[in-house]
């Protein structure tokens, strides 16, 4: 049975025939997850990207087995971690823009440096305003690539910040 209410001769839909519209915060919001595997192909942590309601995204990593010290942290322009020495990721996602710090900078997959302790276990979040969604899930997709020393937020292309030693493929969902 439909009801019909009219205002001023003019028929109104039932609210429940019109399509409701949530809140933001109830929407669905992109999500991505990388499972972080070391050079010997032992699955050591993740790394989440989460779009959120403000239109930043919340970027997490939680790894452990990495070496004590300073290590450059960033988002890889190909979904492919397969070699040995995660070169198939390719360099960051940069879009247009340079890396680090420095004019024209920083590129959409830079990060701030990871702090790792004795304990050797990295753990970090981060906001990123300037993170392209299509960019993250186009046909190659994308990588989270942990470094062996510290990104210098300068050096061309992509912050002199060593070998790659561990890499982990962005899944949707």
């Amino acid at each position: 049975m439909t009801i019909r209410t009219t205002l001023a001769g003019l028929a109104l839909a039932p609210a429940l025939a019109l399509p409701l519209a949530l809140p933001a915060a109830a929407q669905d919001m992109n999500t991505a997850t990388a499972a972080l595997m070391n050079t010997e192909g032992e699955e050591i942590g993740t790394a989440t990207l989460e779009e959120t309601a403000s239109g930043l995204t919340h970027v997490t990593i939680e790894a452990e087995g990495i070496s004590e010290g300073i290590h450059g942290v960033h988002i890889h322009e190909t979904g492919d971690c397969g070699d040995g020495d995660f070169s198939a990721a390719g360099g960051h996602l940069a879009g247009d823009m340079e890396h680090g710090l420095v004019e024209g900078g920083p590129h959409p997959g830079d990060l701030p440096n990871a702090h790792v302790q004795s304990d050797g276990v990295l753990a970090m979040e981060a906001f990123k305003s300037d993170l392209d969604w299509d960019m993250l899930m186009d046909d190659d997709g994308a990588a989270f690539v942990i470094h062996a020393g510290a990104d210098d937020y300068e050096s061309q292309p992509s912050g002199d910040a060593g070998d790659r030693v561990a890499c982990g493929v962005f899944e949707a969902g």
